[in-house]
C-alpha cells in the first residue's frame, strides 16, 4: 500500500491522502480534510480501478459518522443516487443503480423513530437530483416523494402519504415555477381517486376555487369559489344529479 499526503491550500497542514492499496499505480481511495480542523470529512473509492470514483462518503456535520454517501453506479462519472442517514437510518439506492456496498439489514439495526431519512435520485442522468424520497418520521416507509419535474433545479411537485398507510393521499403542484403551490389534490377516504381538488388561480397562497367529488365516481359534483380572496367561501356549485360532463350543472348562492 502507497499512501501520499497533499497541502492543498499551503497552509502547512495535510488536508488530502491519496492510496494506492495493491501497489498498481493508481490510486483507488482519497481522504479529504475539507474544513481543515484536522478530521477527514470525505472520502472517495474507486473499487473497480478504473479511474472513476465509484461513491464518496461524507461526514457533514462533523460528528466523525458517515451521514451522506453519494454513488455512481453505471460509472460514467456522474452521480446518480445520493443517500442520506441520520443516527440509526438507513437509506437504500434505487433498484436499478444498487450500491457497491450491500446495505445495512433493518431487521439488525431499525430506523430510529423520528429520524429523517431521505434518498435522492437522478433518472435522467444530468447530473442533478430530479426525485427525492423521504421518511420524515424515521418508521422505514417513505412519506413524501419531492419532484423537480421540468429540471430547472426546484421542486414542482410533492406527493404525500399523510396517514402511514403507503398509499399517496396528497400531491400539491406549483406549475408557475414560483415557489408557491397552486394547485393540489387529495384522497380523503383512501380509495385511490382523488375526491378534492384545491386551486390557487391568481398565485396569492390563498385558495381560490375547490372542487368535490363526494360520490367518488370521478365526476365533480360540488364547486365551492373565494372570489375576493378572503380567505372564505362566498360561493357554491352544486348538482345532486350532475350531467356526467364532470361539472356541477346546477348553481347556488352560499
Amino acid at each position: 500500500m502507497t499512501q501520499e499526503q497533499f497541502d492543498m491550500n499551503g497552509d502547512g497542514y495535510t488536508d488530502a491522502v491519496t492510496v494506492d492499496n495493491d501497489g498498481d499505480g493508481s490510486v483507488e481511495t482519497v481522504y479529504a480534510d475539507l474544513d481543515g480542523d484536522g478530521y477527514t470529512d470525505a472520502a472517495a473509492y474507486d473499487t473497480d480501478g478504473d479511474n472513476v470514483v465509484d461513491y464518496v462518503e461524507m461526514d457533514t456535520d462533523g460528528d466523525g459518522v458517515v451521514d451522506t454517501t453519494a454513488y455512481d453506479a453505471d460509472g460514467d462519472g456522474i452521480v446518480d443516487t445520493v443517500s442520506i442517514t441520520g443516527e440509526g437510518t438507513y437509506s437504500y439506492a434505487a433498484p436499478e443503480a444498487a450500491a457497491p456496498a450491500e446495505p445495512a439489514d433493518p431487521a439488525a439495526a431499525p430506523a430510529t423513530p423520528g429520524a429523517y431519512e431521505s434518498t435522492e435520485y437522478d433518472s435522467d442522468g444530468d447530473g442533478y437530483t430530479d426525485t427525492r424520497e423521504i421518511d420524515t418520521d424515521g418508521d422505514g416507509v417513505v412519506d413524501t416523494i419531492e419532484m423537480d419535474t421540468d429540471g430547472d433545479g426546484y421542486v414542482d411537485t410533492v406527493a404525500t402519504d399523510t396517514d402511514g398507510d403507503g398509499y399517496v393521499d396528497t400531491v400539491t403542484y406549483d406549475t408557475d415555477g414560483d415557489g408557491v403551490a397552486d394547485y393540489a389534490t387529495y384522497d380523503t377516504d383512501g380509495d385511490g381517486v382523488t375526491d378534492v381538488r384545491e386551486y390557487d388561480a391568481d398565485g396569492d397562497g390563498v385558495i381560490d376555487t375547490v372542487e368535490y367529488d363526494s360520490d367518488g365516481d370521478g365526476v365533480i359534483d360540488t364547486v365551492e369559489y373565494d372570489s375576493d380572496g378572503d380567505g372564505y367561501t362566498d360561493t357554491v356549485v352544486s348538482s345532486p344529479e350532475d350531467s356526467g360532463d364532470g361539472y356541477a350543472s346546477d348553481s347556488a348562492d352560499a
